[in-house]
């Protein structure tokens, strides 16, 4: 470590100690040291919502704080760096911060400025720069989803937007992180619109962070003043503040006529913690689920991987009957697939041998797991359940009473709590907007007759088989 790092530790311990860990985490934890140089030292930020809150709110503090280890320092320039994303950011002139007791005036006056409309006010999410379009491979059951990507990303300012929000669901591993992020690099790389891309945590943190620092109107302004807002893993989105922000926040863009692209593991109707006025707005745009990857579809992306590997390891071979064995064995996600070529690539190069199907066999066992069982929806389970009843599937929701009507729905009821991972709650829900305790008599109530009538017994075995085929 240089005599200069060493210092600037020193400095931003003692910093940590005088802001707190709060405030430092907020706001200081992204300042780095660019240099120092006679009386002044030179300091970055990534943000320029950074560098004029800095100025106004703790210029002193982080100048008396270099003065503790360094008397001569008189001055302190704070610089914006260039952003992670790849936007080209204007330079700016080094802002002077001058040693003083009391802040100036001019620095006072900003702090309650209205910060400008800029996605630069927040840090967006880190991005993969292999995460493009190109590196995109296209199959049957993510088709509609790169082509409803595509359209986003290829749009201009102004443009009418064709569907609001643009809402990509699947499991884990099949591709909708690398699509959002595909669409954040298109975006951006034109410089016309502002793309910010931000996972569900993060603009969590953020919010929260804003309310702490009593910056939460600066927050709002920035997120809406974005031209394209990409949210990743909506699931974990917590909190009842911050779920009304980002309702807030979503219908003030999509009003505004803002493109809006989101991902999630499941459909809006399932987001069980998100308000019902939310998971409406979310349905109203274009929902499009990515399916799991099919044989052909692993086996381009497995060639799509070796080929990527190629460009760093132009000797690197993986014979055509060992990508055919992987995409036929490893079936569970496109991580599963890039791991397994990675492992190739690593036994290939440390022990110098060529990759053959017994070494394949051998390196990627613990990635061939047992197929799991189909993931089976409530609303499947309503609609099997009426045409074998004879119904439709708004009796099941309806508030009749009827015999005919009664034993499917409780039949349904029983299926969606044993089929599926939904809480009594969340059925009921599903079922009209029913009490759980009705759920919950259900269940109870085809339980009991299942174990005497062999009919229903055999009825409720033979629903199940047709659900999980």
């Amino acid at each position: 470590m240089t005599m200069e790092q060493d210092r600037w530790s020193r400095v931003k311990s003692r910093l940590r100690s005088n802001v707190g860990e709060d405030v430092y985490t907020s706001w200081f934890a992204r300042m780095d040291l660019e240099g120092v140089q006679e009386e002044s030292v030179r300091l970055s930020v990534p943000t320029r919502f950074l560098k004029s809150w800095i100025q106004a709110h703790y210029a002193e503090r982080v100048l008396s704080c270099w003065q503790a280890e360094m008397p001569e320092v008189h001055r302190i320039d704070l610089t914006v760096r260039s952003a992670v994303r790849p936007v080209v950011q204007p330079k700016e002139a080094p802002a002077p911060v001058e040693a003083r007791r009391t802040p100036a005036p001019e620095l006072r006056s900003t702090a309650t400025a209205p910060v400008s409309a800029n996605h630069d006010a927040l840090g967006g999410s880190p991005l993969d720069p292999r995460l493009t379009f190109a590196s995109f491979v296209v199959g049957r059951s993510n088709t509609l989803a790169h082509a409803a990507a595509r359209q986003v990303a290829e749009g201009r300012r102004g443009d009418p937007v064709m569907f609001n929000p643009l809402y990509i669901h699947a499991g884990v591993g099949l591709g909708k992180t690398h699509l959002l992020q595909a669409v954040t690099w298109a975006g951006n790389s034109g410089n016309e619109r502002k793309v910010l891309y931000l996972t569900a945590e993060k603009f969590m943190y953020g919010f929260v962070a804003a309310l702490k620092t009593q910056t939460a109107l600066a927050f709002k302004e920035a997120l809406r003043g974005i031209d394209v807002l990409v949210i990743d893993d909506l699931q974990f989105l917590q909190g009842k503040s911050t779920q009304a922000e980002f309702c807030h926040t979503l219908n003030a863009l999509i009003d505004a006529g803002r493109q809006v692209v989101i991902a999630a593991d499941r459909p809006p109707s399932d987001l069980e913690s998100l308000d019902d006025r939310v998971r409406s707005r979310l349905a109203g745009g274009l929902v499009v689920e990515m399916g799991s990857l099919g044989e052909e579809l692993r086996h381009g992306i497995l060639k799509s991987r070796v080929a990527a590997a190629r460009a760093h390891h132009a000797t690197f071979e993986v014979p055509e009957e060992v990508l055919a064995y992987l995409a036929r064995a490893i079936t569970h996600n496109g991580r599963d697939l890039e791991g397994a070529i990675n492992r190739l690539l690593a036994h290939s190069k440390l022990n110098n041998r060529p990759v053959t199907l017994e070494m394949a066999e051998h390196e990627v066992r613990d990635l061939i797991r047992p197929q799991e069982p189909k993931r089976i929806k409530i609303e499947d389970i309503q609609r099997v359940v009426a045409r074998q009843y004879n119904v439709s599937r708004s009796d099941l929701l309806s508030s009749r009473r009827t015999a005919n009507v009664v034993r499917p729905r409780q039949v349904a009821m029983y299926l969606a709590k044993t089929l599926t991972l939904r809480s009594l709650p969340e059925i009921g829900r599903r079922f009209g907007g029913r009490d759980h305790t009705t759920v919950l008599h259900a269940v109870r109530k085809i339980e009991a007759l299942v174990s005497k009538d062999t009919a229903l017994s055999e009825e409720v075995e033979s629903l199940k088989r047709q659900l999980q085929e």
